[in-house]
């Protein structure tokens, strides 16, 4: 099961579902490293617990929930929000003796951001907060999420959201055109992050450049990983005049499945509140194409047992997230990969 081969990537909060994906009448299955897990709301907030019944395995998901708690649909066996056994319908009303040892795992679970977190690293305390979504709250500044699901995994798919090169060849005239110019960048890795900035005040982001940048504004474009599976990527013109930022949250499902829950935000001006109308269908077309490319990259990945990587300059930002996430899938066996700091050029 990929929980048991995640080391300490496990010990982080995911993303689950979107909050108004969780209703009050109705549990929601999720599955997060192999692992599938039932949420319902409460009076007092969420719960989640492992969905799976203890006594035959059948799926909670499957049952109905009743003043707040949980019915097995395979023999009726009924569980609390914290997983323990309130009802055995086949004990009649001696009960108390025979049910008190069957209680199910639950996990620590947040509301943060229009997102729901799971704590998954089950042997391990909470110590650390869920990622903080950049949502932009500032006057001007409109937001939407866009979920996706991936046939790759988790490092893969934080390198594409944060690869330049690949825009020219898979999003042509969406997203980016071949210029033929060199692109200087400063690749910085930190104890739990790798951020990179580059210098390009003179290019475009696509067919929409006379939406995002009408006046031409120099651009100021950096790309950011923040342990284990988010990505930031910023496009600012001017100073935050405009501005168009991508987040994404990774949530692995399987080796090579992935659910992405995606942040739009952004900031164009008097058209703003117009381009919602267009926007979400624009930046689906663009995640599709990402979809595609890493769908037929994990099948070549998964056909070839020991997958070889050649890398050059402009993939020094690639090696440096998997050396930190490298590093915590083996546990934190060997030291831990150092501060470090590299200027780099490409083209595009």
């Amino acid at each position: 099961m990929m929980i048991n081969t995640s080391g300490a990537l496990k010990n982080y909060w995911y993303a689950a579902a979107q909050s108004k994906q969780i209703q009050k009448d109705k549990p929601f299955r999720v599955q997060i490293f192999d692992l599938p897990i039932v949420i319902w709301r409460t009076k007092n907030g969420l719960t989640a617990l492992l969905d799976r019944c203890a006594h035959r395995n059948a799926p909670l998901s499957y049952g109905k929930l009743l003043r707040e708690n949980i019915i097995c649909p395979y023999h009726g066996w009924t569980f609390n929000p914290k997983g323990e056994c309130v009802n055995i319908p086949s004990e009649g009303e001696t009960k108390s003796a025979v049910i008190s040892n069957k209680k199910i795992e639950s996990f620590p679970i947040r509301e943060q951001d229009d997102l729901i977190w799971l704590w998954m690293g089950r042997e391990t305390e909470v110590d650390k907060e869920p990622f903080q979504m950049p949502i932009v709250k500032r006057k001007g500044w409109h937001y939407y999420y866009m979920e996706t699901m991936f046939e790759n995994n988790v490092t893969d798919l934080v390198e594409n959201f944060m690869d330049v090169p690949h825009t020219v060849f898979v999003h042509k005239g969406w997203f980016r055109d071949k210029k033929q110019i060199k692109v200087p960048m400063l690749v910085e890795r930190t104890e739990d992050s790798v951020l990179v900035t580059y210098q390009q005040e003179n290019d475009s982001i696509g067919a929409f450049n006379w939406l995002v940048n009408p006046k031409g504004l120099p651009m100021k474009h950096t790309d950011n990983f923040y342990m284990p599976n988010n990505t930031k990527v910023d496009y600012i013109f001017g100073e935050e005049e405009r501005g168009f930022i991508i987040s994404s949250t990774c949530t692995p499902i399987e080796a090579f499945k992935t659910r992405v829950y995606t942040l739009i935000c952004y900031k164009f001006g008097w058209m703003t509140p117009l381009a919602k109308l267009f926007l979400p269908a624009y930046t689906r077309k663009v995640i599709e194409q990402d979809v595609w490319i890493m769908d037929i990259q994990g099948k070549n990945l998964q056909t070839f047992e020991t997958p070889v990587y050649k890398s050059t300059q402009a993939d020094t930002l690639h090696l440096y997230i998997e050396s930190l996430r490298n590093w915590a899938q083996k546990g934190g066996e060997n030291a831990q990969p150092k501060p470090i700091k590299k200027e780099c050029e490409f083209w595009i």
